[in-house]
């Protein structure tokens, strides 16, 4: 009775979990975390956001009668996960890198003082997600019974959702990377018996596409960058503008 009684409010905490994803972008976090007109999101929001997903997490520890072992919140195979996590990252990085240069023709690099407050994003973002997704709510899939592949592709399903890169007006790229993180995730936490490969791996991956891109998350439709307007308003290389006279040619001469 009180096994199931934990796993019920487990399941209430991951749910509380999925909707703190939902609402990231009320919170400026994850991949909201952009320079709008010139501003970033207040930091206090942000920290909430962070410190919420954070304080839920450490909950189902305390509460889950097995964490480690049904959810996937423990070491695992810490060989296999840091090998894996690695591996990961390096397809991670390399897809980003393409990305780039299709999008761009070149790295697009954000300015280094956005560094810092980048990698905590990215460091927490993947935590929270990883712990949500690939831990709770996948470990609770495989607990009913579910065939491993299936409780994957649901509880990336569910991820993608919650991420709401799939909205009208979003660029294709990041729906098909939350969906690719979410597998490549579920798949290695399944493999390692853990979530320590899939948070290495998202990490990185995050990370790189914010440093080949210039954007947390939010990459912008071609055309739309804010080089890519000025670009258009400017004269062309090599064109000169022809105007009127001199203006000094023009005033009156002293006679």
């Amino acid at each position: 009775m009180e096994e199931t009684l934990r796993g019920l409010v487990t399941l209430g905490l991951g749910g509380l979990l999925i909707l703190l994803r939902l609402d990231a972008e009320t919170f400026g976090a994850a991949e909201y975390d952009e320079v709008v007109d010139g501003h970033r999101p207040p930091l206090r929001r942000r920290l909430a956001w962070y410190l919420l997903g954070i304080g839920l997490i450490l909950t189902v520890l305390l509460i889950h009668p097995a964490p480690a072992e049904v959810l996937g919140l423990g070491f695992g195979d810490r060989a296999a996960a840091i090998v894996g996590g690695f591996v990961y990252g390096a397809v991670g990085t390399g897809q980003a890198l393409l990305y780039a240069w299709v999008r761009y023709r070149r790295i697009r690099f954000p300015e280094i003082a956005s560094y810092p407050t980048a990698l905590v994003n990215s460091l927490l973002t993947a935590f929270i997600d990883e712990a949500t997704f690939r831990g709770i709510i996948l470990g609770l899939l495989l607990a009913t019974g579910l065939e491993p592949w299936v409780a994957v592709v649901i509880q990336a399903l569910l991820y993608t959702l919650a991420t709401r890169t799939g909205a009208p007006g979003r660029v294709p790229y990041m729906l098909v990377l939350s969906l690719g993180i979410g597998l490549v995730g579920g798949w290695l936490t399944v493999v390692t018996g853990s979530i320590g490969a899939a948070f290495i791996g998202h990490t990185i991956t995050r990370f790189a596409v914010f440093l080949t891109t210039g954007h947390a998350g939010q990459v912008s439709h071609s055309g739309t960058e804010v080089e890519e307007v000025l670009k258009r308003r400017l004269t062309p290389d090599g064109w000169r503008v022809i105007g009127g006279r001199d203006p000094r040619e023009a005033a009156p001469r002293d006679r």
